[in-house]
């Protein structure tokens, strides 16, 4: 199975230039759309730890904002610079298009990580893909608090507080969420 284009080209012309295997962790607007299918649009697909990672020079100059990969199709690879995923997150991911690609392996983020993941940002989008995702997967708020607490919460930057303030917010946006739709 292959994403749809302009994905689809953007991946195979990629995977072309490369001349060795690389993991691309994904989260963001791709992740929650193509493997989650939350329904909005996005231009980027957003990578987090790339292995190897001396590769990210040569993705960021053949895929990255404003690469000729980029121009021609009109979608590019972000780095994720600042992100505070759940400790255990890596355990979790799960492979998109297996087999599509010769050297490229793109990893999807678990949808409670990936929802973690927009914590600290907090943006208006984040909100609403998080408020999409609780529904479309459904989650559930046990196991969504627990992974918070365990392996977030102290393994973040900023004060606790400030996270556990948002990440309530969260939870009763979702609770409202599931009270208006019954």
């Amino acid at each position: 199975m292959l994403p749809p284009s302009p994905w689809k080209e953007f991946l195979q012309a990629l995977d072309a230039k490369m001349t060795e295997a690389c993991t691309l962790p994904i989260l963001g607007g791709f992740a929650v759309t193509q493997q989650y299918g939350i329904s909005r649009p996005t231009a980027d697909i957003d990578v987090l730890d790339v292995a190897p990672p001396h590769a990210v020079d040569f993705l960021i100059r053949t895929a990255g904002k404003g690469s000729p990969l980029a121009i021609e199709h009109k979608v590019y690879l972000d780095f994720v610079g600042i992100a505070n995923p759940p400790y255990e997150y890596e355990s979790r991911l799960c492979p998109m298009y297996p087999g599509a690609f010769k050297r490229l392996r793109l990893l999807v983020m678990d949808p409670y990580d990936i929802a973690l993941t927009k914590l600290k940002r907090d943006s208006d989008k984040d909100f609403q893909d998080i408020l999409q995702l609780a529904q479309k997967i459904p989650f559930d708020l046990e196991l969504f608090q627990r992974r918070y607490i365990e392996e977030l919460r102290d393994n973040t930057t900023g004060k606790a507080e400030d996270n556990d303030t948002t990440f309530h917010r969260w939870i009763q946006a979702i609770l409202e969420d599931r009270a208006r739709r019954q």
